[in-house]
C-alpha cells in the first residue's frame, strides 16, 4: 500500500500542507501545559492528595467541587516534567530508528501512541480518584508521538529543492507554535463541552494522521538535493519506473548503465538524468575531508561542549516557566481562578508567534550565504594570481567564516532577548508579564533553529544527526531540574518565584560563552586563512601579481 518515492514526489504539497497542519495540532501539544493544567484540576486529577479543608476547583456548571492544593500542582507537574523529557530525550534514538528503517514506520508508531494517549485521558477522566496515575502514562505517549511527527515532518522539505529552507522553517514554527492547541482546547471546555468528548475526537483525529501516512508516505526515506541518490531516485524522467526490478537493485543497474554511457556529472538545475559511477561517487566522498573526522572529534570540540551548556540552561529556563507560569501568575493576581486561566490562554494564544519568529532567525543565520563562495585551496589563488585573476579590490566572502557571524549574531540576539525575559519576570507587574510571554516565545522559537544552523555550518554533515540528538537528551536531563526548583518555589519558599527566577536569571548569563568562544573561533580560522594564502584577510596584490 506504501507509494514509490516517485509517486510521494508528485504528491509532495498535499504531503507538506496536511505535516504541517499535523505539527500545529498533534505534535508539541504538551508545551502549552498550563491550560491543561486548569482542565486536569478542574477534572479532579489527584485531588484526593488535598486535605478535606483546602481549597476548592470549580468546575464551569457548579456540579462538582474538587479539592486543589499545592500537592496535586506537584504530582500534575511532575506528568509535565516526564513528558517533556520524553518529547527532547527521545530525538537521538528517533534519529537511530529513521536511519534505519526511514520515516514511514516511525510516524505510524507516533500517530498511534498519540491516539493511545488522547484515550487514556478520557478513560482517566471518568474515574479521576482510581486512574489519575494513567495521566503519567498519557503524558509520556503524548510527549512520545509528538516527537515522532516533528522528526519526521522535517525530513519532507528534502522533496523541494531551493525552497527547502522555507519549508524547513515552517515545519519547525508549526511545532513551535503547536503550544497554542491547549488554550484551544480549553476554550473549547468552558463552553460546555466534556473532556471525555474532546480527548476522543482528537483520539479519532489523530487515525487521521496514521492513515495519511499509510496512503501517501514512501518506505524509503527522501534524499536530500545535494546527494547522489536525489538524481537516482527522484529526477529520473526516461526510464520505465514500473519494471520488475525496483528497490536499490534497480539503482544499480541503473547505476553500472550510467557508468557505461556517460562519466559526466549530473546537473539538477538543468534537468539532466545523467548519473555519476560508483568510482565517481567513491572518489568524491574520499576528496571530502569532513568524512574523515572522527565524530569523538566533534564530541569533545570546545563548540559542541559549549552548545550543551547553553542549549541546556535555555531549555531549563524556558520548561520552567511553561510549569510554573499559572502559579507565579496566581501570586500576581488577586481576582483568583479565572484571572489566571485569562492570562494563561493569552499566553497560549501568543505561541502562534512562532509561526513568524522561526523564519526570523533562519533569515539571519542565511545572511549573505548566497554572496560567499568556499574556501578555495592555495594553488587555485596562486594559479589565478599568475594569470592576472586575482585584484586588489577584491575581497571574497566566504562560507564558513559567514556561517560563524550569523551564528555569533543569532546566538547573542537569543542570550539578550532571554536575559530581557529574566528581567521581566523579576518584576511583579501583571501588566508586565505580556511583555515575558512575547520574549518566551521568541527565545523558544530561536533557539534550536540557531544551534541547528550552527552544526551545520561547523561540523561534517554526517555528524549532524548524532549531535543534535545527543544536545537534545542533555538538554532534556537539564530540563528535569524544574521539578525540584518548582517544589522549591512552591513549598520553602511559599510560591514567592523571585528567587528562583534570579537564580535562573544569573545562570543564563553562562549563554554569552558561546558566542564569545565562536567569535574567538572565527578569528583563529581567518588566520589560517591568511596564512595559507587564500582566505579573505590577505589579497593579492598587483605588484605580487606582477611579480
Amino acid at each position: 500500500m506504501a507509494p514509490t518515492l516517485q509517486q510521494a514526489y508528485r504528491r509532495r504539497w498535499w504531503m507538506a500542507c496536511t505535516a504541517v497542519l499535523e505539527n500545529l495540532f498533534f505534535s508539541a501539544v504538551l508545551l502549552g501545559w498550563g491550560s491543561l493544567l486548569i482542565i486536569l484540576k478542574n477534572e479532579g486529577f489527584y485531588s484526593s492528595t488535598c486535605p478535606a479543608e483546602s481549597s476548592t476547583n470549580t468546575t464551569q456548571d457548579e456540579q462538582r467541587r474538587w479539592p486543589g492544593c499545592d500537592q496535586q500542582d506537584e504530582m500534575l507537574n511532575l506528568g509535565f516534567t516526564i513528558g517533556s523529557f520524553v518529547l527532547s530525550a527521545t530525538t537521538l534514538p528517533l534519529g537511530i530508528l529513521m536511519d534505519r528503517f526511514g520515516p514511514r514506520p516511525v510516524r505510524l508508531v507516533g500517530s498511534a501512541c498519540f491516539t493511545a494517549s488522547c484515550t487514556l485521558m478520557a478513560l482517566a477522566s471518568r474515574d479521576v480518584e482510581a486512574l489519575s496515575p494513567l495521566i503519567f502514562l498519557a503524558l509520556s505517549l503524548n510527549g512520545f508521538g509528538g516527537i515522532c511527527l516533528t522528526f519526521t515532518s522535517l525530513t519532507l522539505p528534502n522533496m523541494f529543492g531551493n525552497l527547502r529552507s522555507t519549508l524547513m522553517a515552517l515545519m519547525i514554527g508549526s511545532y513551535a507554535s503547536s503550544a497554542i492547541t491547549f488554550p484551544g482546547i480549553k476554550l473549547i471546555y468552558d463552553a460546555g463541552v466534556a473532556f471525555v468528548v474532546i480527548m476522543f475526537t482528537w483520539s479519532g483525529l489523530a487515525c487521521l494522521i496514521f492513515l495519511n501516512c499509510t496512503l501517501n508516505w514512501p518506505i524509503e526515506a527522501f534524499p536530500a538535493p545535494e546527494e547522489v541518490n536525489y538524481t537516482k531516485k527522484i529526477k529520473l524522467s526516461g526510464l520505465a519506473l514500473d519494471h520488475k526490478v525496483t528497490g536499490d537493485l534497480f539503482y544499480t543497474h541503473v547505476t553500472t548503465m550510467g557508468q557505461r554511457l556517460s562519466q559526466k556529472a549530473p546537473s539538477l538545475e538543468d534537468g539532466s538524468d545523467a548519473f555519476m559511477s560508483p568510482q565517481d561517487v567513491r572518489g568524491t566522498s574520499e576528496n571530502l575531508p569532513e568524512r574523515s573526522v572522527p565524530l569523538r572529534k566533534s564530541l569533545c570540540s570546545p563548540t559542541f561542549l559549549w552548545s550543551l551548556l547553553t542549549m541546556g540552561m535555555t531549555q531549563l529556563r524556558i520548561i520552567f516557566y511553561m510549569a510554573a507560569v499559572n502559579k507565579m501568575l496566581e501570586y500576581l493576581v488577586t481576582g483568583g481562578q479565572e484571572h489566571v486561566g485569562f492570562y494563561s490562554s493569552v499566553f497560549g494564544a501568543m505561541q502562534l508567534l512562532c509561526l513568524l519568529t522561526c523564519p526570523l532567525i533562519g533569515y539571519i543565520m542565511d545572511w549573505r550565504i548566497k554572496d560567499c563562495v568556499d574556501a578555495p585551496t592555495q594553488g587555485t589563488v596562486l594559479g589565478d594570481a599568475r594569470d592576472g585573476v586575482a585584484t586588489k579590490s577584491i575581497r571574497p566572502r566566504y562560507c564558513k567564516i559567514q556561517k560563524l557571524t550569523n551564528a555569533i549574531s543569532a546566538f547573542t540576539l537569543t542570550n539578550l532577548l532571554l536575559v530581557g525575559f529574566g528581567i521581566t519576570c523579576l518584576i511583579n507587574n501583571l501588566h508586565l508579564q505580556f511583555v515575558t510571554f512575547v520574549l518566551h516565545t521568541i527565545v523558544r522559537g530561536f533557539f534550536h533553529s540557531a544551534c541547528g544552523s550552527l552544526y551545520a555550518a561547523v561540523f561534517p554533515s554526517n555528524h549532524f544527526g548524532t549531535l543534535t540528538g545527543l544536545q537534545s537528551l542533555i538538554s532534556a536531563v537539564f530540563a528535569l531540574l524544574q521539578q525540584p526548583l518548582f517544589m522549591a518555589m512552591v513549598g520553602p519558599l511559599k510560591g514567592e518565584p523571585f528567587w528562583v527566577n534570579l537564580g535562573l536569571l544569573l545562570f543564563s548569563l553562562l549563554g554569552f560563552l558561546l558566542p564569545s568562544y565562536l567569535f574567538y573561533y572565527r578569528a583563529r580560522l581567518q588566520q589560517e586563512y591568511a596564512a595559507n594564502g587564500m582566505g579573505p584577510l590577505k589579497v593579492l596584490s598587483g605588484s605580487e601579481v606582477t611579480a
